[in-house]
């Protein structure tokens, strides 16, 4: 007993440390020894491919992500809906007489229902800066364990693309069904190139490229949630991530490390981390997503599952809006199950019919479009 408590002090303190040294990377400058932190110790070009720093921009047009504009003629609108248990399970056959979708509190008219399992459109994008995942670091093992095992959960029809932010957001890989590439993006996650954490301009940037990319999309986001100098303030961020409505799965790193660490950090540490999970858990919601805080590596495959189950059997509904005005406006969305004979929030059983605990994961709204679109 001796000999494990002192194992978790150890490890604690550790953890401390580690934190500690990150804070004073960002006050000030350092001896020599800070070099390997954020870049290699050879040059560039004596440095292998896969451990060269990530560069931070990339031009903002590319050609294998669709530009399509939002055009909607007869003024439509679809909804992708999940409906999950209390474990994060689908729940399946729920007719779509029980379905009501409210648009500013208007009841809509659902013109047509389906539901299906269809291949994923993912985009997987990823903190990865000096600040936090310095190579070989704990943080740096949860990020490359956790992109490559997202990735290898994918079916072979799914889509995805590999982006990586530290100040600026990088495409790694566009959209692809080729595995290969994918693996081959990710290995370029080893040595951060700048120990900025610009989130919300990174996310806003991914979501605008792919706000028109039809079919299931969602963005899966790994990051602390951390942001540090991103030019878009928080509030301006979600407006325009709510406008343009993908669907984020956001997965906060170092919980287990915070936890073990928390005894020895400032108060204003402890504030930072609470304020950045609030930060990922208000864009998933408001994106119609999911928000999850893993403290082991054990609970990765039931994440993947739970973002798998949300965008493969999701329900799609579409609706002619009671409001024809092309203004521009932002429109909130509300979707919930009713019972149509009573009015009353539906009562779901299981097979035992017992009630089951459920929530109805959905987008909160649109940008509608203007005469000029």
């Amino acid at each position: 007993m001796r000999v494990s408590r002192l194992a978790v002090l150890l490890v604690a303190a550790s953890a401390a440390i580690s934190l500690a040294a990150i804070d004073l990377a960002q006050d000030g400058p350092q001896g020599p020894s800070s070099d390997t932190v954020a870049k290699p110790r050879k040059p560039a070009e004596e440095t292998p491919p896969e451990q060269q720093p990530i560069p931070s921009e990339y031009k903002k047009k590319n050609d294998s992500i669709p530009e399509a504009t939002f055009t909607s003629n007869a003024n439509t609108v679809s909804v992708d809906v999940a409906v999950l248990d209390n474990k994060g399970r689908f729940i399946p056959n729920i007719p779509q007489g029980n379905f009501r979708i409210l648009e500013d509190n208007v009841p809509q008219k659902v013109e047509s229902f389906n539901k299906a399992e269809a291949p994923m459109t993912v985009c997987l994008l990823v903190e990865f800066s000096g600040k936090w995942q310095w190579y070989g670091g704990q943080t740096w093992y949860q990020t490359i364990v956790a992109s490559y095992g997202f990735a290898q959960t994918l079916k072979k029809d799914d889509y995805i693309a590999v982006i990586a932010y530290d100040m600026k957001p990088e495409i790694l890989s566009d959209f692809t069904t080729d595995r290969q590439k994918t693996y081959e993006a990710l290995q370029r996650l080893r040595i951060p190139g700048m120990s900025e954490s610009n989130l919300f301009d990174a996310l806003v940037d991914t979501e605008e490229r792919m706000e028109n990319i039809e079919g299931r999309k969602a963005i899966v986001l790994l990051s602390s949630g951390v942001d540090t100098f991103s030019k878009l303030t928080l509030d301006k961020a979600r407006k325009r991530i709510q406008e343009a409505g993908v669907p984020v799965f956001a997965i906060s790193l170092m919980q287990a490390l915070r936890i073990m660490a928390e005894p020895y950090m400032s108060g204003a540490r402890e504030i930072g981390f609470e304020q950045a999970d609030n930060q990922m858990k208000t864009f998933a919601k408001e994106t119609g997503g999911q928000f999850f805080a893993p403290r082991f590596y054990g609970e990765f495959p039931g994440i993947y599952q739970a973002i798998s189950e949300a965008l493969r059997n999701e329900y799609t509904l579409t609706y002619h809006p009671t409001n024809q005005a092309k203004d521009g406006t932002y429109r909130r969305i509300k979707v919930e199950l009713v019972n149509p004979a009573t009015n009353e929030p539906l009562r779901v059983v299981d097979e035992k019919q017992k009630p089951i605990k459920y929530q109805v994961i959905a987008r909160q709204g649109y940008k509608a479009p203007r005469e000029v679109e």
